[in-house]
């Protein structure tokens, strides 16, 4: 990945909501970290968060007036340790789940350095992209990890 294909934050801040429905969206920075092996860092929500139990790939919400950039980094530093030296946008996925709407603006790491940890108690680890089908994850999920497979498994 090459720093050209970084875009700035366009998007929402954190919490729009819907013209039509009046409900509101959280947007999400989402961070695909891949290692020299091509493994991806995956992480268990705690049972008490939206979708406890599940599966995902670390970040969180973007902060009023922060960018999608900027929330990335600072959520994959408090959440498992990690500070994104790169990284590029991969897609953005817009998921009602019923009980919330999300935007997941979703970005490739590439390029990070420290070592990931759950540093809010929550188990993490480094999954290959065939090994992604054994998890469970948020329904919103299924399009990353798409995604994933085409981008570092392409199809012969």
């Amino acid at each position: 990945m090459t720093t050209s294909l970084l875009m700035p934050n366009t998007g929402p801040d954190s919490v729009s909501k819907s013209e039509s429905t009046g409900e509101a969206t959280v947007h999400v920075a989402v961070g695909v970290v891949v290692n020299r092996e091509r493994q991806v860092l995956i992480a268990r929500r705690h049972q008490n968060q939206h979708q406890g139990g599940l599966w995902e790939f670390p970040g969180g919400k973007v902060g009023a007036g922060e960018t999608v950039q900027d929330a990335l980094k600072r959520e994959l530093l408090e959440e498992v340790n990690l500070t994104v030296r790169e990284c590029a946008r991969l897609l953005s996925i817009p998921h009602d789940y019923g009980d919330k709407k999300v935007l997941l603006d979703v970005w490739i790491v590439n390029i990070f350095s420290g070592e990931a940890t759950g540093r809010e108690g929550q188990p993490v680890i480094w999954a290959s992209i065939s090994e992604l089908d054994d998890y469970d994850f948020p329904v919103a999920n299924r399009a990353i990890i798409s995604a994933l497979k085409n981008l570092l498994h392409p199809a012969p």
